[in-house]
């Protein structure tokens, strides 16, 4: 990217001061509380966390902040940044090394720039609203490959229903349309590989919106395809949509129709 705004210079250094503390503590013995929603937390996410706050707020003492870890810092601004500080954590804490800081930014209710970065890979994914979406400095698109020729991710939230959608897909896609269906648990990279052409689609099922964000922002600037669950419109920060590359976005749209006609989900 030829120009980057302040913003998005500001979440890059923040994503790859985080990814070191990451760096640091990954492949170490840990510990972890899990939270009530069953999932795990560990002193390195509340530490990388205070450190993209603390960055963040630096630059832009009047923007707001959604952090999974501290909740809102509301400061009445029309920008408002989502931040996961490692989003994987249970992959991160296991030493698998499918991790990644997220950071997205919004302005007057519109994503103006996602970043997504795996310290473990030195991935770092960036976009900004109308300047396109990149890899380590290089511009990526959405793969043209169909569905004969496709890998697709599924993820899910806690809800009963989201959790047999989610199942029902992940077993019976591979059958029925496309070769190869993957959870990597986590949300922000299984996003940002279909940015850049690794996967075809991802279909997401009621996921926080720190974790879809920054992802959501590089589809959509690497002419990627989002709609809502049965193909309409998608509007953040709705939690259920399919993210493709739009080439058999039809042929996703109709299977989850039929999945959740069979399990009798509205």
């Amino acid at each position: 990217m030829e120009t980057k705004s302040p913003e998005l210079e500001i979440a890059i250094k923040a994503a790859l001061e985080a990814g070191k503390i990451l760096e640091k503590y990954f492949e170490t013995e840990i510990s972890r509380t899990v939270k009530e929603d069953k999932s795990i937390l560990t002193k390195v996410d509340q530490e990388a966390e205070e450190t993209i706050k603390k960055i963040i707020l630096e630059a832009f003492p009047k923007h707001s902040i959604l952090g999974e870890e501290t909740g809102m810092t509301e400061n009445g601004n029309e920008y408002l940044w989502y931040i996961d500080p490692i989003d994987g954590t249970r992959n991160f804490a296991n030493h698998i090394p499918l991790f990644a800081v997220s950071i997205a930014l919004l302005h007057k209710g519109s994503l103006f720039l996602g970043v997504v970065y795996n310290p473990a890979t030195d991935s770092l994914f960036y976009g900004e609203s109308g300047k396109g979406a990149y890899l380590n400095d290089n511009r990526i698109l959405v793969s043209k490959d169909d569905a004969s020729h496709s890998m697709i991710t599924v993820s899910r939230g806690k809800n009963n229903p989201d959790e047999r959608l989610f199942r029902e897909l992940l077993h019976d896609f591979p059958k029925k349309i496309v070769p190869s269906v993957r959870d990597l648990g986590c949300a922000s990279l299984d996003l940002s590989y279909v940015a850049c052409g690794g996967f075809e689609a991802d279909i997401q099922l009621g996921l926080k919106v720190y974790d879809f964000a920054a992802g959501i922002l590089l589809i959509q600037e690497a002419g990627g395809k989002i709609t809502t669950l049965d193909g309409g419109p998608w509007k953040f920060p709705d939690n259920h949509f399919i993210a493709s590359n739009g080439v058999f976005h039809d042929i996703l749209v109709e299977e989850i129709k039929n999945q959740k006609a069979k399990l009798g989900i509205e």
